[in-house]
């Protein structure tokens, strides 16, 4: 269990940006089966505050992962995200959902060979290329759940995931963090 001292400026950095906020709000009413609001959006702010960079800084898109695994087809996954856009139109951002109950039909084509059928939505949060990134926000509950802790994400550690492990991917995921917030340190064996 996470140091609730750590625990409580994480989700102090997370909802310091409006639009986390505004979404941890929204979600929950659309019913998403095991839904969570996740990855860059809620770990970038972390390093966000401790660069000293502006709130939303650097924040590409705000992920948001469910479960169904009663339709695997595109056609489900589109309806749900057109719904979620929909809700969160008001907001000015990209959100990007993801039933990750499908993942493993589309990530070989994008990613490699190698991506199993998942059994819930933290399965999937499970399996970030960089251990630390490995968060999110229960939508149901408003917890948090960070499998590999919290220690590493906010001392700027990045290590790779070895329930994904991908070197070249996790090197460039890595660099490319490291190059927004230099004072990351990319580890290259898990910790």
């Amino acid at each position: 269990m996470p140091d609730p001292a750590l625990l409580d400026r994480l989700r102090a950095a997370a909802r310091a940006n409006p639009a986390n906020a505004a979404l941890l709000e929204i979600l929950p009413g659309l019913g998403l089966k095991q839904g969570f609001l996740a990855a860059g959006c809620l770990f970038q702010e972390v390093w966000n505050h401790r660069a000293g960079r502006p709130i939303g800084w650097g924040i590409r898109d705000h992920d948001v992962f469910y479960f169904d695994g009663s339709d695997l087809s595109w056609e489900a996954e589109d309806a749900v995200i057109r719904r979620v856009r929909a809700a969160c139109a008001c907001l000015a951002v990209e959100v990007e959902v993801r039933n990750q109950a499908r993942v493993h039909l589309w990530y070989p084509q994008r990613f490699g060979p190698g991506y199993p059928q998942l059994a819930s939505a933290r399965d999937g949060i499970d399996r970030y290329l960089v251990a630390c990134t490995c968060i999110g926000i229960e939508l149901a509950t408003g917890e948090l759940y960070a499998p590999n802790g919290l220690e590493d994400l906010e001392a700027g550690l990045l290590r790779p995931n070895p329930l994904n492990h991908r070197p070249d991917l996790f090197r460039a995921k890595a660099e490319s963090y490291q190059a927004r917030w230099p004072f990351l340190q990319i580890m290259e064996t898990p910790g």
